[in-house]
This record gives C-alpha cells, sequence and structure tokens, in this order.
C-alpha cells in the first residue's frame, strides 16, 4: 500500500484543569486593559469609601474611613429619601516643582457612599466628627421591637 503512511503517536499529557484556569486568571488580571479599568481610569477598591457600622449606647454609629481628606473643605454629609449620603474628593496638591516619579500609587479624585438609615431619623439627629482619617457619625437608633406572634384563625 503505497499511499498509506505510518503515524507516530504522540504522547498527550494530562493538563490539571485548575492550574490551568489559576494561571489563565492570573494572567488576565494583569492585562493593560484591565489594570486600567474603563475609559483609562484605573479601577481599584479604593473608589469606594470603606465603613463600620455598629450599635453602641442607643446610637448608630458609623466610622468612614477617609485619610488625607480635609473634612471642612472636601466632605459633604447629605440626607434624602432615607439615606445617608458621604461624598468626599480628594485633592492633588499643585506644585510647580519637577518631580521625578518612578511610580505614581496615590489615588485622587471624589469617592461616595451611600447608607441606609433607620425609619424616623432626620438630619438633625445625625451628629459627625473627623479625627485621624476616621469619619465618625453618630445616629440615634430605634429601640428594637421585640418579634409580635399573629394568631391563625382556623378556617
Amino acid at each position: 500500500m503505497p499511499g498509506l503512511l505510518k503515524r507516530e503517536s504522540r504522547a498527550v499529557e494530562p493538563v490539571d484543569v485548575f492550574d490551568w484556569f489559576d494561571r489563565m486568571m492570573g494572567d488576565w488580571s494583569l492585562m493593560p486593559w484591565r489594570r486600567r479599568g474603563l475609559l483609562g481610569r484605573p479601577w481599584l477598591a479604593e473608589d469606594v469609601i470603606r465603613v463600620d457600622e455598629f450599635r453602641e449606647n442607643g446610637n448608630l454609629v458609623i466610622r468612614a474611613e477617609l485619610p488625607g481628606i480635609d473634612p471642612d473643605r472636601d466632605v459633604q454629609l447629605t440626607v434624602s429619601d432615607g439615606m445617608l449620603h458621604i461624598e468626599a474628593e480628594r485633592r492633588e496638591e499643585e506644585k510647580t516643582e519637577e518631580r521625578g516619579y518612578v511610580r505614581h500609587e496615590l489615588s485622587y479624585g471624589t469617592f461616595s457612599r451611600s447608607l441606609p438609615l433607620p425609619a424616623g431619623v432626620s438630619e438633625s439627629d445625625i451628629h459627625a466628627s473627623y479625627k485621624d482619617g476616621i469619619l465618625e457619625i453618630r445616629i440615634p437608633a430605634p429601640a428594637l421591637e421585640s418579634a409580635k406572634k399573629i394568631p391563625i384563625a382556623k378556617a
């Protein structure tokens, strides 16, 4: 049979699917378009104001992390539709001196967070203070109602 050729068998090594997936995801996160986000703006978790919420002495306490912010000039607290809105802007100092940056990772821009307020709270009930990069907001929390049992009638 002159038209037949001998086929060489090639040993195929088994692929670890999990290892392959980990490498693929790692490579994807390093791609330039992923690092810069949409429209060339860096996409980082710093775009969201991180908060702690807890109850203390009959108050709802919200602590927002806002380092490097001037609270008098760069923070605005507003209340609308049962929501507390925290808006802050971190500004770059304008200096004309030349700097030879090798890396510039400081973030500047507007940051915001909206949190639901307990029912019946007005803006006059809310008190805020700022110290050491933490904005602390205290809101009188209404008393928690205990569960009420509803009787079920037999049909």
